[in-house]
């Protein structure tokens, strides 16, 4: 449910004008999500949302620029920690499964980290594809993943 309740968040603040939580409530329940203002703002911590000045004058709810490592990782970690099934490798390719409709937040949140060597990813409902530039790169990432899950 909070996959869900995430990934809605992050569609409505990116294609509705959004400036206060108890809007971003009323659209949640217009797509059938129910929830609480204290939940959405424990979600907009997690999402790392922010309030940018429009050309109006007003404000509105947006995904932060900032890509400090700690935030995201932090994000990572949870996603990883409540929905990782397995992670194995193939070379230079890193294969994440995930619990059903878990895979794209995963592969957000790992296009938000500063990878070293990451090419790109490819996400489905339960599986993220990871492409690094080398054999030792994915290897590293492996051991970061089982860091994490550890």
């Amino acid at each position: 449910m909070k996959a869900r309740r995430h990934r809605e968040i992050l569609s409505i603040v990116s294609t509705v004008p959004v400036e206060t939580q108890e809007q971003l409530l009323s659209e949640l329940r217009r797509r059938g999500i129910q929830a609480t203002q204290a939940t959405i703002s424990r979600d907009i911590k997690e999402l790392h949302l922010v309030k940018e000045l429009t050309g109006q004058g007003s404000y509105r709810y947006a995904l932060s620029d900032s890509k400090e490592a700690v935030n995201v990782t932090g994000r990572l970690k949870t996603i990883f920690r409540e929905g990782v099934v397995s992670y194995d490798q193939a070379q230079n390719l890193v294969v994440v499964k995930t619990m059903p409709g878990l895979g794209s937040a995963a592969g957000a949140a790992l296009d938000g980290m500063d990878i070293p060597d990451l090419v790109g990813t490819l996400a489905g409902d339960d599986t993220v594809l990871l492409i690094l530039r080398t054999t030792q790169s994915a290897q590293a990432f492996c051991g970061a993943i089982r860091d994490m899950l550890s």
